[in-house]
């Protein structure tokens, strides 16, 4: 597993891990209230330049991690232009990188046990109702360190299939990616029971 957190030490990461969650709370909101495409024009610029501020490899690594949003903002734009509407099809797409640069910037500048430390506070209440919270604790935490390690393994499946094919990989990657997922499952499932399980 890899850590999501940036390479450069920045101001932010000084920052309260719940206020910088509360505020990307706002943000979204925000965003999902307004439809005007300046505006969220001059938000998704905004958020640029708070990627640019920490220096040139802070910049680079946040877009190397938002990269993977093209093919569906491509999609996106390329429907609503296909339905004549291509304003509101730039709005959202302006809104999409948005959101998602905003949810990585908390990201890479909070350490997950900062995150995990809010959300066990939050559902802790749950507990009385016999809601084990460490157990959705756990599970938040897999998936956040999980998903880029399994966005770079597709992305290895795909570069093996394209140096032995000329056709495009499409479906075919999907059998063997599974594959790899649930391996990856099964190792970590094993790590957890060696050390007692999740259980209190």
């Amino acid at each position: 597993m890899i850590s999501l957190t940036s390479p450069v030490r920045t101001a932010a990461h000084s920052w309260p891990a719940g206020a910088k969650l509360a505020a990307l709370c706002v943000a979204t909101v925000v965003l999902f209230s307004v439809q005007k495409i300046g505006w969220h024009l001059a938000f998704m610029t905004a958020t640029a330049l708070l990627y640019a501020l920490p220096g040139r490899v802070f910049f680079r690594s946040g877009m190397v991690r938002l990269w993977g949003l093209w093919p569906f903002v491509a999609l996106i734009f390329v429907w609503h232009v296909i339905t004549h509407d291509v304003a509101t099809g730039a709005a959202i797409c302006f809104r999409m990188v948005t959101a998602v640069g905003l949810a990585n910037l908390v990201t890479m500048t909070t350490r997950l046990s900062d995150m995990m430390d809010v959300v066990r506070v939050l559902l802790s209440p749950l507990n009385r109702f016999g809601l084990q919270s460490h157990r959705i604790e756990l599970a938040m935490a897999l998936v956040i360190r999980f998903t880029p390690v399994l966005a770079l393994k597709g992305q290895a499946l795909v570069a093996a299939w394209r140096a032995r094919s000329p056709k495009r990989p499409g479906w075919r990657i999907i059998i063997p990616f599974a594959v790899l997922a649930i391996d990856d499952a099964e190792h970590v499932a094993e790590a957890l029971r060696a050390r007692g399980g999740v259980s209190r």
